[in-house]
């Protein structure tokens, strides 16, 4: 199962991100900012508060997350069938 084990906020809306499968790098949520729920990291000691949620969720608080499936699409440029296989055999069989 892919997951994130560590996650640090860098500036400029930056995330670092590192996943189970040894993939790691940085990714850049500047065009969230100051955008929706995310107007919470106009503080950005609330961005600097980023950690990785129960289940395996970035979260910067009870209403601010993403999913880390999307943050490792992004930071790969992988698309979803790549990554998890089995999911295209299942759309084709349903």
């Amino acid at each position: 199962m892919l997951k994130p084990v560590e996650v640090k906020a860098l500036k400029d809306y930056r995330l670092y991100i590192r996943f189970s499968d040894g993939i790691s790098g940085e990714v850049d949520l500047s065009g969230f900012a100051g955008k929706g729920v995310f107007k919470l990291w106009d503080d950005y000691r609330k961005f600097e508060s980023v950690t990785i949620g129960s289940s395996d969720e970035i979260v910067w608080n009870e209403e601010v997350d993403m999913d880390s499936v999307n943050l490792y699409l992004k930071l790969t440029g992988k698309k979803i069938e790549e990554v998890f296989p089995k999911l295209g055999e299942m759309v084709q069989h349903a």
